[in-house]
């Protein structure tokens, strides 16, 4: 069969390699790709939001499967575009992709069907707002309602930075109409997880745990980014917390959506918070994490093709989803500056040190071919470097070992992803 995977970055790199994994798979496009991506797809210079380009695409080539990576094509309705041309694709339609789309919306959905998540209010109006910080507990959560590229969250430690947010947000369109309505949300503390799942309108299966570490710099400090690392599976994340979680917050998600008439198909990403009084949800996503994708894919065991069809198809359930009892670990490699302003362009030297290796892998998340033909840095997030181990401790050696592989100008990275490892017993 013929796959058309849609996106550019780290999380549709480790989506293509997935699926190149296929015995079904005999020919991989990527649009539009990059120039890790390269190596196992083929990439066409079209638009993730160029929905007619992509359409006629597949129609041209015959594309038996399209598979969306990013959010902003999933909330923008590419699913709904390709289903009503007769095309086979999986990701939600847009009624569903809206949990990602609007966080109002998804605190709504929660607080009606009683799925644990923070108290919070919502704001159409900047003086509104401030005026309800007024008499708020600080610290205090502001998140932009729309997509933000993960960074549309403001942690307030008091009543200035809350206001300073609000500005931001509502008033100097940091995230342009994202902020027309912001969320305020009580401050949670705790151990937080990823969790990704593929769901088919009905049944839903979890794949293993993650940890993201969202700040830019070591200590958790500085400004919150795409993801600078992960690992999976998360040490904080137990059976008995699994199960609490399957009761009250999976199934109940996606018959929550049935129940709106937004009937749920694709991945579901839960972002969770382990409170002392028990787990509560951060946020959904409509659509693999990055860079937990990079971490969780590479462990997982199912031909990812049989999985993506089994949730269009409504069969889910007929899936015994598993994955290696095993760790893996991921450290991107930024640009010094990510995620405020930085310089891209530079060479990016040691892909080759990760050829002929199982256990490493160089997920290319902003790169780009130059004139010469060479590859050179293209983003913030440039690479994902990644490595399993048997267990979290060797996973993270490897991963650390591997950064030494790879270099380029202006390369940044945090010293201590999976710092939490250290403090369980494992």
């Amino acid at each position: 069969m013929k796959v058309l995977v849609v996106g550019s970055g780290g999380r549709e790199h480790a989506i293509c390699w997935k699926i190149s994994k296929s015995n079904k798979v005999e020919k991989i496009y990527c649009a539009p790709g990059n120039a890790g991506i390269a190596q196992v797809a083929e990439c066409v210079n079209i638009g993730a939001m160029d929905f007619d380009g992509l359409v006629d695409f597949a129609k041209e080539k015959k594309i038996d499967l399209t598979v969306v990576g990013m959010d902003d094509p999933l909330v923008g309705g590419i699913v709904d575009a390709f289903e009503q041309e007769g095309l086979r694709v999986f990701g939600p339609r847009k009624n569903a992709a809206i949990l990602e789309g609007s966080k109002a919306f998804s605190k709504d959905l929660m607080k009606k069907y009683n799925i644990p998540t923070a108290a919070y209010e919502t704001f159409t109006n900047a003086e509104e707002a401030k005026a309800y910080l007024e008499n708020a507990a600080f610290p205090i959560a502001i998140k932009a309602d729309g997509l933000a590229l993960g960074k549309g969250v403001f942690l307030c430690e008091d009543l200035e930075q809350a206001n300073e947010a609000v500005d931001e947000l509502m008033l100097n369109k940091m995230f342009g109409d994202s902020g027309n309505t912001i969320v305020i949300e009580e401050f949670m503390t705790g151990r937080e997880v990823s969790v990704l799942s593929f769901v088919d309108g009905n049944t839903i299966k979890i794949m293993s745990s993650a940890m993201d570490h969202k700040r830019a710099y070591n200590g958790d400090a500085g400004p919150n980014t795409g993801g600078m690392g992960n690992i999976s599976p998360n040490p904080f994340y137990t059976k008995e917390i699994d199960e609490y979680c399957q009761k009250y917050i999976y199934q109940a998600t996606v018959d929550a959506m049935k129940a709106e008439n937004r009937p749920f198909k694709g991945v579901i990403f839960f972002g969770l918070m382990l409170t002392e009084n028990g787990p509560k949800v951060l946020e959904y996503n409509a659509r693999f994490g990055d860079p937990e994708a990079q971490v969780v894919l590479p462990r997982m065991k199912n031909d990812i093709i049989d999985v993506f069809e089994a949730c269009i198809d409504g069969t889910l359930d007929k899936i015994d989803l598993q994955f290696e009892d095993n760790a893996c670990m991921c450290v991107v490699l930024a640009s010094d500056g990510y995620p405020i302003e930085y310089k891209k362009g530079y060479e990016l030297f040691g892909q080759e040190n990760f050829d002929g290796k199982d256990d490493y892998f160089l997920f290319h998340a902003g790169t780009k071919f130059d004139g010469d033909g060479k590859v050179v840095t293209n983003g913030g997030r440039v690479v994902a470097v990644t490595a399993l181990g048997r267990d979290l401790q060797e996973a993270r050696r490897k991963a650390y070992e591997a950064t030494e592989w790879v270099q380029f100008v202006n390369k940044f990275m945090r010293h201590d992803i999976g710092r939490a490892i250290d403090e369980v017993n494992l």
